[in-house]
């Protein structure tokens, strides 16, 4: 991967590598779930829930990976081993194959896959009744022969085993190949040899075999898991006009009849309401619309829109921002850690941050709240059915009561009470002949 970032906590759609496996499992009835590291290396940051860590002690292939969990395979009646770096198996594909592997009655079971070019996927060779026999690698050469090379049919690297003859077999692996490295398919041929039955079960979905070792990879993994979070919304009723231009990660959440338009980006746990429009060209992080919500060309962070609220086009909602029923945050507005009741309107031009504004009121352009002295914030309250006028600059702490007015321009210190105006003073002075005094002067300049 080239990158400081362990491979297992790039993220893939918003969730890292790593969580895609344990979660599939998870759903699919996983009990105990282990995850298989290298020494030094924390990848706890990504695991969705409670997963324990087994510690390879040393790079000695995927069966030394698997025998490093001997204690708790030995605890176990069934093992399911999935690989970390293949995000895309679903819950669905490792039900089936846990149904399949129960029905067999088999001490392990491969799943499989044909693929046009096998490429260094290690290939399944079946006896003649069509029975696995073995795994034969093919990551370096001498590894397999050339008809062994010529099998369409691969190891899709998803395992399922019976825990007691699993734990004899992993204590009999050796290294005795080209890579030096203890091979857990060599496994399967030694369960056969011990009389155990070995049964394959082919899948139908190319994903499963989808890995990640490069950036370039990881990039196929996401276009491929960003068209299939979009495919999912749409055939449960939502509308996406342009998939090839949107980005909606995994954990987010859209109910039907929402629309999203293109270049909008739905990231995190963000979730979005039936009959809300979302974009074109807005972005939401974490955040939460209600029904029926406009949000036009707009930055949303960690913030709240409850049903009927129109955002945007231009507005940017900052962590802590809420807007309830049927409120309004305008063209060039913006809102952090502020609460803007219902029915009330930041038209334009506005920065509201540290605020609650009641029922009904309205901001006019170009409005302030100065929440910060240099040390510390400081909170404005704004009542309902207010009439704040254009130009407004509110110094905080201060509290405007209900259905109160501030004048075009007004500087507010002080509280101002419920009903009253409050303006500031600031005389109009008009200067005669100004303009053709600083004409002359300009002339003068230039000569």
């Amino acid at each position: 991967m080239r990158s400081s970032l362990p491979k297992m906590l790039h993220p893939v759609c918003g969730r890292p590598l790593v969580a895609w496996p344990i979660l599939a499992a998870r759903e699919a009835g996983a009990g105990r779930v282990a995850a298989i590291v290298s020494p030094g290396r924390d990848i706890s940051a990504g695991f969705p829930g409670e997963v324990e860590t087994v510690v390879q002690p040393e790079p000695d292939g995927t069966g030394g990976a698997v025998r490093a969990a001997l204690p708790l395979i030995e605890e176990a009646e069934t093992v399911l081993v999935l690989s970390g770096d293949h995000p895309l198996i679903s819950a669905e594909i490792v039900s089936g194959f846990l149904a399949a592997h129960a029905a067999s009655g088999a001490a392990a079971t491969m799943m499989t896959i044909e693929l046009e070019d096998p490429g260094t996927y290690g290939r399944i060779v079946r006896d003649a009744e069509g029975r696995i026999e073995r795994v034969v690698e093919a990551k370096a050469d001498g590894d397999a022969t050339a008809a062994e090379l010529a099998i369409r049919e691969i190891n899709a690297g998803t395992y399922a085993f019976a825990a007691e003859p699993l734990a004899i077999a992993l204590r009999g692996l050796a290294n005795d190949n080209a890579q030096g490295e203890y091979y857990l398919t060599d496994v399967f041929a030694a369960l056969r040899e011990a009389g155990h039955s070995v049964a394959g079960h082919l899948a139908d979905d190319f994903a499963v075999t989808m890995g990640v070792n490069n950036r370039a990879e990881l990039a196929a993994v996401e276009t491929e898991a960003r068209r299939r979070i979009l495919e999912r919304h749409m055939l449960a009723g939502v509308t996406v006009v342009d998939p090839a231009s949107t980005w909606v990660d995994a954990g987010v959440e859209i109910a039907a009849d929402a629309r999203i338009e293109p270049g909008t980006s739905l990231r995190g746990e963000s979730a979005v309401g039936a009959g809300s429009v979302v974009g074109p060209l807005s972005t939401l992080i974490d955040t939460r619309l209600g029904e029926g919500v406009a949000v036009p060309h707009s930055y949303l962070v960690e913030c709240e829109v409850e049903d009927g609220c129109n955002v945007g086009p231009f507005a940017y909602l900052r962590p802590g921002a809420r807007l309830q029923e049927g409120a309004k945050a305008g063209t060039f507005v913006e809102i952090k850690n502020s609460t803007i009741g219902p029915g009330s309107k930041v038209p334009h031009l506005a920065y509201v941050g540290d605020a609650e504004i009641g029922e009904g009121s309205n901001l006019g352009a170009g409005t302030i709240t100065a929440n910060y002295d240099g040390f510390r914030k400081h909170r404005t309250t704004i009542g309902s059915r207010v009439r704040i006028g254009v130009d407004t600059m509110l110094i905080a702490p201060v509290e405007v009561g209900d259905a109160a007015y501030t004048g075009a321009g007004a500087v507010i210190k002080k509280d101002v009470p419920e009903g009253a105006l409050a303006v500031s003073q600031n005389d109009q002075r008009n200067i005669e002949g100004y303009a053709e005094g600083k004409a002359a002067q300009s002339r003068e300049e230039e000569s």
